[in-house]
């Protein structure tokens, strides 16, 4: 095991202490209490459960010596620790991290104060793709524009190469959101690239990506597995983010629909759509419910991959109207999981199987995919 100099503190990591497989039964242990009678099957660990998160956020500060530093909040707590060298983030992007931080102390760039409406630097968002091993990098400030844009850019380029594009994004607002709704492109395209099952995907800053790329895709590939799918088969995504499940599926079935209340992500999803040569795919930005509500499709296999809330009421009765022969639902909240079933339950959907993915080692999260069937 690992030592964290701030993992008291910190609250990211609630197990960095425990043995990795002691942390795997004790989640499978802790979804079997939920679902009850339901036999849960295997969970799936990582061989390397360290710097796993691909997708990286922290916040400018200055210490009591008036070094920068990107970190986290404390839990429970306004104070920001520093998370540059954080167990569980991809090393590349702690090390840009540092590097943003030395650059901003030579330039005398200051970190922003949200009380106070002054300096420049607030935060860093970070992609890195596993497949490509390039970086998405947006720098997001406080003020008006970055001083010594230009300097800083190529001081950061020289230092790391692997940085493919990087964006400016203003975020002038009170709030807890990272990226503010307008930014500029610094340099390259304003996206990378990573595949997952042997497909192309595009990432911006705004898109929706899963956070572990290596468990990412044996999880889709599972989740598609069981779904069982025919070529005569219509597929509906709910939830579907960049397009990951649904062009995934499209490959085995007639056609697939994927929707997501994103219209960001949609946009992305249709250039992966096009970028993957996928003919029999087709998005909407919509919110699922509504969606849902005047679809004339007749699915044969729904897709839910909703975030931590789960989907809504009006959702999930009217898949149940829908009736389709299979629903496969992959959550990362159990809890909301456990309360949606119910109401599929009432449709005449009953589980056939249910399997864990770790897709955040050393934390109390963990991923399900779990498939029903109409009785």
């Amino acid at each position: 095991m690992k030592m964290c100099p701030v993992s008291k503190k910190c609250g990211g990591c609630a197990y960095l202490q425990m043995p990795y497989e002691e942390q795997l039964q004790m989640k499978k242990e802790q979804v079997q209490k939920l679902f009850g009678k339901i036999p849960v099957g295997e969970i799936h660990g990582m061989e390397d459960p360290y710097h796993y998160r691909h997708k990286v956020y922290a916040t400018f500060y200055r210490d009591r010596k008036e070094k920068m530093h990107a970190g986290i909040y404390e839990k429970n707590s306004h104070r920001l620790l520093d998370s540059s060298m954080c167990l569980i983030q991809d090393v590349k992007a702690n090390q840009i991290l540092q590097t943003i931080c030395h650059i901003a102390d030579d330039m005398h760039i200051e970190p922003y104060d949200e009380d106070r409406n002054t300096g420049v630097l607030r935060h860093a968002y970070i992609r890195v793709s596993e497949a490509e091993g390039t970086v998405l990098l947006a720098i997001v400030i406080g003020s008006r524009f970055l001083p010594g844009s230009k300097n800083f850019v190529s001081r950061l380029r020289e230092a790391h190469p692997e940085i493919e594009t990087a964006v400016l994004n203003y975020n002038h607002a009170r709030t807890s959101m990272i990226l503010g709704p307008k930014e500029d492109i610094l340099f390259g395209r304003g996206y990378i690239t990573d595949r997952i099952s042997g497909l192309q995907f595009r990432i911006s800053s705004k898109s929706f990506y899963q956070v572990n790329p290596v468990q990412t895709e044996k999880l889709y590939a599972r989740a598609i597995g069981l779904a069982r799918l025919k070529k005569t088969d219509t597929v509906l995504d709910m939830c579907c983010g960049i397009g990951t499940i649904t062009l995934a599926a499209a490959g085995s079935c007639r056609q697939a629909v994927g929707v997501e209340i994103n219209a960001e992500a949609i946009a992305d999803a249709k250039v992966n759509a096009k970028i993957n040569q996928m003919q029999n795919v087709s998005f909407y930005a919509s919110d699922a419910s509504e969606y849902m509500k005047r679809m004339k499709l007749h699915p044969d296999v729904i897709f839910f991959d909703p975030p931590r809330s789960g989907m809504s009421e009006t959702a999930l009765k009217a898949a149940g109207k829908a009736a389709p022969s299979r629903i496969v639902y992959v959550s990362c909240n159990p809890e909301t999981q456990v309360r949606d079933i119910r109401i599929l339950k009432s449709f005449g959907y009953r589980i056939q199987n249910l399997e864990l993915f770790d897709l955040f080692p050393f934390t109390e999260h963990v991923e399900t995919v779990c498939l029903l069937t109409h009785s």
